[in-house]
């Protein structure tokens, strides 16, 4: 399996969640996967929530600061 590029997994729409970065086919926000990292939720606990393919940025080795 290649590489994933987190950014090819974020999308802006302007009529989707009042245009806030989503997960691609998705509506969760970026925000909210940010505001439950930052808030100590583990990962594991967020790929049960959100398991979807999409997701599988969370898996991978970036991190956000």
């Amino acid at each position: 399996m290649g590489q994933v590029n987190v950014l090819d997994r974020i999308t802006v729409h302007p009529d989707v969640m009042v245009g806030k970065p989503t997960i691609r086919g998705m509506r969760i926000t970026v925000e909210q996967i940010l505001k439950a990292m930052a808030n100590g939720v583990p990962t594991d606990q967020l790929l049960e929530d959100y398991p979807e393919p999409p997701c599988l940025f969370l898996t991978s080795n970036h991190r956000f600061s």
